[in-house]
């Protein structure tokens, strides 16, 4: 069957050769009536992040970008079936650097409307799960396209002025990540079609196959990573899912961008309902219904908790017992080992805690000194936050911006009172904040003499760094400190240049994060090279950017086929 593909696969795009073969499929053996998919190996590359280096092609059309976001207002529809709706309920998503700036108009979908959604996803369904994985990995590999080519700058320029983001912070997560995990998600797919099962018998063909999940999954998607949104929604349908979306309030303009982009590349109506709601009414609409099968959710804790809760309550009306996949967030550490370079540890650190604002899941958020480096790293620290610029996204020397809005303002704001009043806690620099016109807050350090104060347990979710300064001595208790004091696990890094010390480390805090590093900053994980996840509260810890994230997606089915004909139905030992 391979020997049938034309010659002239071998002049596809790069995109195309990723499913070289892709009208083939390859019988599982013997006359078997099962197919599946033939993939053909794939050597793929992460999408190149672009400089924005002043004059380049790439700035001159993010700048028009800007300011062709800047300069109108998205009308922005509930989506149901491909069909638009509107309703009383108006909101406007705003500029967190310039919150008198509205970007995006769009209305909170009815509990009716939620549950017409619902009805169309069941219908959509049946016809989506039979497409050809072959035909699901073309549509992802041409969003995939779409997002680095046409759309790249209109992504980069909504996730820039909706969520605050620098053009490099946009960059690498609404145009590279993005890109990444539909691409990658394309290949995860087929992969998984390399697990088949073991034939020991000529009679008997055994085999695997990947069903979407039956029902609808729910995706709810937080404000912070356009990749993110992206993710939630799709990585399900590729795998044959339908999905009931909820983007975040605050991310609304580039979310609906990335639903636009990949209705262009092909995902047919009712796949994926794109659907603004009000948290709670979405929550109990999906909660409620028979044919919930999956929640997909990355935001707080209690808001994870209080869904898990609906579904336990509900537990007895399902069809299927719903898979809840979710991530938390984290309380991210930095650990620094009496052999570190301290330069490398300050600016580690400056960019682990303070890009984006801290707002990062895993952002470094505490900080582990041994008191014989802490006076270098201390000075080396406060120097580099002098030299940040703290200001518009549209400045294109701005380090970082202003916080998401309001409620993230005060919420960050009282971890700073908190600390200006207690008598653990000193504010070493930073802590300048200022909302009149933007939801500004300068990144701020803290020293603590209490490694268990709640500024150094409780997630901020922002640019707010404690570090606690240890006695050079103390380094075992320092490792079970870190591991202990908190309830997240998500990442977290070891700087050292004492081998025999990171082994130990490596080993002693193996389950205090999902995502560790050694020698690097505890943020900035790539699709396919560092799948993220964390443990604890931090989530379920099913490592997107990866195959084993596909696998909460899909209900695989065994499969065995016999050839012979039984003649009789006893067993040769009951012969006397």
């Amino acid at each position: 069957m391979i020997s049938s593909v034309s010659k002239s696969t071998l002049h596809l795009s790069s995109a195309q050769r990723l499913f070289v073969g892709k009208s083939f499929f390859r019988f599982l053996g013997g006359p078997s009536i099962i197919q599946e998919p033939i993939a053909q190996p794939i050597n793929l590359e992460n999408e190149p992040i672009l400089g924005y280096l002043k004059g380049s092609e790439e700035r001159v059309g993010l700048e028009n970008a800007l300011q062709h976001r800047q300069s109108a207002v998205e009308e922005i529809p509930i989506v149901i079936d491909g069909k638009e709706y509107w309703t009383d309920d108006v909101h406007y998503q705003t500029m967190p650097s310039n919150h008198q700036k509205k970007i995006a108009k769009f209305c909170y979908a009815t509990p009716e409307l939620l549950q017409k959604a619902i009805g169309v996803s069941l219908k959509a369904r049946s016809t989506w799960e039979k497409v050809p994985l072959n035909k699901k990995v073309d549509i992802f590999l041409k969003a995939g396209d779409l997002v680095s080519t046409k759309y790249r700058s209109q992504l980069n320029a909504s996730t820039m002025l909706g969520q605050g983001k620098t053009v490099f912070q946009a960059e690498i997560d609404a145009a590279c990540e993005l890109a990444d995990f539909l691409r990658f998600n394309a290949e995860f797919a087929q992969r998984l079609y390399d697990y088949q099962p073991v034939n020991v018998d000529p009679s008997i063909k055994n085999s695997v196959r990947h069903r979407g999940l039956e029902g609808f999954i729910a995706a709810i998607s937080p404000f912070n990573f356009t990749a993110i949104g992206g993710n939630l929604a799709y990585a399900p349908a590729i795998m044959g899912n339908v999905v009931l979306w909820k983007p975040s309030d605050t991310a609304m303009l580039s979310n609906y961008i990335v639903f636009r982009l990949m209705e262009e590349s092909g995902i047919p109506p009712g796949v994926v309902n794109f659907l603004p709601a009000e948290g709670p009414t979405f929550g109990r609409a999906i909660t409620n219904s028979t044919h919930l099968s999956a929640i997909n959710f990355t935001g707080s804790v209690p808001t994870f908790h209080w869904l898990w809760k609906q579904v336990g309550e509900n537990v007895d009306r399902f069809r299927n017992l719903p898979r809840l996949v979710g991530e938390c967030g984290g309380k991210n550490y930095h650990l620094v080992h009496s052999s570190a370079n301290v330069e490398h540890v300050v600016n580690s650190t400056l960019r682990g805690a303070f890009e984006y604002s801290g707002q990062k899941c895993s952002a470094t958020s505490r900080l582990y000194v041994p008191s014989s480096l802490w006076k270098q790293v201390k000075e080396g620290l406060i120097e580099g936050m002098k030299q940040m610029k703290i200001g518009p996204v549209t400045d294109f020397d701005s380090f970082t911006s202003s916080v998401i809005d309001t409620r993230a303002y005060d919420r960050i704001t009282s971890y700073i009172k908190h600390a200006e009043q207690s008598p653990d806690l000193q504010i070493i620099a930073g802590g300048q904040r200022n909302k009149s016109v933007g939801y500004f807050i300068h990144p701020t350090l803290v020293e603590t003499n209490n490694p268990r104060d709640r500024i150094m347990v409780e997630e901020i979710f922002g640019p707010v760094l404690t570090a606690f300064v240890y006695d050079d001595s103390a380094l075992e208790e320092t490792l079970d400190l870190i591991d202990s004091s908190t309830s997240f696990a998500l990442t977290g890094a070891v700087f050292a240049e004492d081998r025999e010390f990171l082994v130990q480390a490596a080993e002693r805090l193996k389950m205090s994060c999902g995502n560790f590093y050694i020698n690097d900053k505890s943020t900035g994980a790539v699709v396919g090279q560092q799948p993220f996840g964390g443990g604890r509260l931090s989530g379920t810890n099913d490592k997107a950017g990866s195959p084993h994230y596909l696998l909460r997606w899909t209900s695989p089915q065994s499969i065995k086929q016999y050839f012979n004909h039984l003649t009789q139905f006893k067993y040769p030992h009951m012969e006397k």
